[in-house]
C-alpha cells in the first residue's frame, strides 16, 4: 500500500511539473519579448532626447545670435514704443532686457527717456521690436533655461 502511494505521489509530482513548466515557459517568453519592447522604447526615448537637445542648442544659438549693425541703420528710436512694446508682450523691463541684451535698468531708463541705446543695443532692439508674445515668452524660456 504503502509503495502504490509513494508512487501516486511521484506521478502527481511529475504531472503538475510538467503542467508547472509548461505555464512557466510562456510566462518566460512573453517577458522576454516585454522586456526587448521596453529596451527598444528606452532607445528611442534616448534618441528623441538628443534630438531635442540638440533642437534647443540650435534654437538657443539662432536667438542669442546678435544681429549686424546695418539692421539698426536707419532705425527711428521712441521712449513711447518701448513701452508700448514692453506693455504689449506683458513682461517686465528686467524680462525685455534679457530679450534685448540690456539690463531692466537700461529698458526703464529707455523708456523714462533719460538715455538711448547704443548703435549694438539699437541693433538688438530692432530685432526684437516685431516680437509677438508667443515668440518672446518662447525666447525667455530659452534664455534663462
Amino acid at each position: 500500500m504503502a509503495n502504490i502511494a509513494g508512487l501516486l505521489k511521484e506521478e502527481i509530482r511529475k504531472q503538475s511539473k510538467r503542467v508547472l513548466k509548461s505555464e512557466t515557459a510562456q510566462l518566460k517568453k512573453l517577458s522576454a519579448q516585454h522586456r526587448r519592447g521596453i529596451a527598444e522604447l528606452k532607445r528611442q526615448v534616448a534618441s528623441l532626447t538628443r534630438q531635442v537637445s540638440f533642437l534647443e542648442r540650435q534654437e538657443k544659438r539662432r536667438i542669442v545670435r546678435t544681429p549686424s549693425a546695418k539692421l539698426a541703420e536707419g532705425a527711428r528710436f521712441s521712449p513711447k514704443w518701448v513701452k508700448s512694446h514692453r506693455d504689449k508682450l506683458g513682461i517686465s523691463a528686467a524680462d525685455y532686457g534679457k530679450l534685448v541684451g540690456v539690463t531692466g535698468l537700461t529698458i526703464y531708463n529707455w523708456e523714462a527717456g533719460k538715455s538711448k541705446p547704443r548703435q549694438k543695443q539699437l541693433a538688438q532692439w530692432v530685432a526684437v521690436r516685431g516680437l509677438g508674445k508667443r515668440e518672446a515668452m518662447k525666447r525667455l524660456e530659452i534664455v534663462e533655461g
